[in-house]
């Protein structure tokens, strides 16, 4: 397997850096990397672009965060903190809930849940003039509150001060605060009235909020279990499938350029146009490379991972750490077959000979002989090995003999 792995890395990296075997110079190197990493970026962006066609579960079921985490709570204001989310933090917003919803499929695949739009429509309807006019002065109260709560702290700083030079019997003439300890006390008490009236005057504010119909219909519905289950299901399965849906839009983006870049390879290298053999083999191994880094990122978090994971569960509980020595063993048979697939496809020398005994090339570097050429001028290979039968001569890698028509044996040809 080693052997067969140096044998795979020594072609990748000849074919990669020779023209009909012969070594690129310094320029057309740095001008192939420079082009190599500019469609990689592109690669990259456009998979990024298509990976968005379908819209993600968040899209799909906008509702189920705020949903989710109002049935998780159990503080008392829970309900006039989801009510007032209601109310859009930009004054400047031209669309309402449901139309910002709804945004999410223009121009992409994919519905968002009806039930969520009718959680927005719920939303619309409580951001209202008469409402909005009730939150601002919420607003404009508690940030008196804030106000005079910061006021305070920074009073009883002084009044702690001013009370221990009292107790020290410092005179009041040498104090470093302006204000005596009497009168801090009395600004205190002050404001601490306007607070809770403040205070009272926020929670009679919200109850009324709370009490208007939009508000009681909106709750009634979020209190509303079947509702949410099937929001849940649906977000739950959308997430489960949505890394597979990425990596099939992904994988439709990228199996078209492989398999344009590998026809073009082959048919370069069978006409022997190196340059462009040595473009289309770049250009191959670019669109392969995003390829294998989305599948092991699906791996990691996809439909598989999730299935995995799961079995792993069920049987061994809590030794989810199992999971990476499914990995340790996973991966390496999925870089095994990779290397099998281009040994098979791309690197296989019997399909490359067969197709240059035909049209009269090199075995070996692909250049144009004359049949009667034992040895390629260009790259000095020698093109035939000894039958194992007749013992006559016949072409190397190809797998019967020309003669005879024996099996040969690939691994005795001459190198």
């Amino acid at each position: 397997m080693f052997a067969r792995i140096r044998h795979f890395l020594n072609q990748f990296f000849n074919k990669s850096r020779k023209i009909n075997n012969e070594p690129l110079n310094k320029v057309s190197l740095i001008v192939i990397i420079f082009i190599d990493i500019f469609i990689l970026i592109n690669v990259f962006t456009g998979l990024d672009d298509i990976s968005k066609w379908h819209i993600s579960p968040t899209q799909a079921y906008p509702c189920y965060s705020d949903w989710q985490n109002y049935r998780e709570k159990d503080t008392k204001d829970k309900d006039y903190e989801i009510i007032k989310r209601s109310f859009p933090y930009s004054a400047n917003n031209k669309y309402s809930f449901q139309q910002n919803y709804l945004q999410a499929q223009i121009g992409h695949l994919g519905k968002v849940e009806p039930t969520c739009l009718k959680y927005g429509e719920y939303q619309d309807k409580i951001n209202n003039p008469q409402n909005q006019q009730i939150i601002k002065t919420i607003d404009q109260k508690q940030a008196k509150i804030s106000t005079l709560e910061q006021t305070n702290r920074d009073i009883r700083a002084k009044y702690d001060s001013t009370l221990l030079e009292k107790i020290a019997g410092q005179p009041r003439e040498q104090s470093i605060n302006q204000v005596s300890a009497e009168k801090a006390k009395q600004e205190l008490d002050n404001n601490n009235r306007q607070i809770s009236t403040l205070k009272q005057e926020n929670s009679n504010l919200q109850n009324q909020l709370l009490a208007k119909p939009e508000s009681t219909s909106f709750l009634t519905f979020l209190k509303d279990g079947n509702q949410f289950t099937q929001v849940d299901k649906g977000y739950q399965k959308a997430s489960f499938w949505y890394p597979s849906i990425q990596l099939g839009f992904q994988s439709l983006f990228l199996l078209p350029l492989i398999f344009i870049a590998l026809s073009v390879h082959r048919f370069a290298e069978g006409r022997g146009y190196g340059l462009i053999s040595l473009i289309s083999w770049h250009l191959l191994v670019i669109f392969f490379i995003p390829l294998l880094v989305k599948v092991f990122e699906f791996l990691q978090i996809g439909a598989i991972f999730q299935f995995i994971f799961d079995i792993i569960s069920q049987i061994f509980g809590g030794l989810l750490f199992l999971i990476n020595y499914v990995y340790i063993l996973l991966i390496p048979l999925i870089g095994f077959g990779v290397i099998k697939f281009f040994q098979k496809f791309v690197f296989n020398a019997k399909v490359q000979a067969a197709n240059r005994v035909q049209k009269s090339l090199c075995v070996n570097c692909a250049k144009k002989i004359r049949r009667s050429d034992s040895y390629c001028p260009h790259c000095g290979y020698y093109q035939y090995l000894e039958c194992e039968n007749c013992h006559h001569l016949t072409y190397q890698h190809l797998p019967y003999c020309k003669h005879c028509g024996t099996f040969q044996n690939s691994s005795k040809s001459i190198n």
